[in-house]
């Protein structure tokens, strides 16, 4: 009887091994498989952890952004496309923003400091600004602020305010967040998605990046090159 026991035992014990083990290859497999999830309204709703081209029935960020149709998803890529240009809208409102508060500090200065300075001679009419060249009488040579570059290289700087600095704080903010939101519409590796975010960000730096060249301007291109984490 005790042997017919320990047979027992053992039978029970492997079956419950190759259950686990079956239990765990099946959750296993589904998690390298897309994911397709009823969210309650009887379609299933495709979720990817690898490149896909899903249209209809993807999902994204949320249950209640599920693609029903196709003109419904290319609202979506145009969304998309919107979004990634409004990011480029926000680098360059905080870098004119930056812009007004230095232009509006040196026009505050400037006053104070002219009832001192003397006139102009002729020796004195040609200005050699910070990149080493010399400019012309009469030509007046700015950086990508618009602020005189002989004004700006003699200027220790000031702080912002603090209602100025919150509003800097709230441009960054904004910034930051519309960068990780399309962050998190990447990581669902849908291909047109992706592409549509590589179109607005062409589309963006286009429109808002077109500045003026040389003249020791520093472009948004040569400083960042994705849109991820603001």
């Amino acid at each position: 009887m005790t042997m017919d026991m320990d047979m027992g035992t053992a039978t029970m014990s492997m079956g419950m091994t190759g259950t686990a083990t079956a239990a765990a290859s099946a959750t296993t497999s589904a998690m390298s498989m897309d994911m397709d999830m009823d969210m309650g309204g009887g379609a299933s709703c495709k979720i990817s952890m690898l490149w896909n081209w899903n249209t209809v029935d993807a999902c994204f960020i949320s249950k209640s952004w599920q693609i029903t149709s196709s003109g419904m998803f290319a609202g979506s890529c145009i969304g998309v496309i919107l979004l990634v240009m409004a990011l480029e809208m926000l680098r360059r409102a905080t870098k004119e923003y930056d812009g007004y508060l230095v232009r509006k500090h040196i026009a505050s200065v400037r006053p104070a400091s002219s009832g001192t300075s003397s006139p102009p001679t002729a020796a004195t009419t040609t200005t050699t600004t910070t990149a080493g060249t010399k400019a012309s009488p009469g030509s007046s040579v700015t950086d990508e602020r618009g602020v005189p570059a002989c004004v700006t290289s003699g200027d220790r700087g000031f702080r912002p305010s603090i209602l100025e600095q919150a509003v800097r704080a709230l441009l960054h903010t904004v910034q930051f967040a519309v960068a990780y939101f399309i962050m998190l519409l990447a990581m669902y590796y849908n291909g047109y998605f992706i592409i549509c975010i590589f179109i607005g960000a062409y589309l963006g730096a286009f429109v808002f990046q077109w500045e003026v060249l040389g003249r020791g301007a520093s472009t948004g291109a040569t400083k960042e090159a994705t849109v991820c984490c603001g």
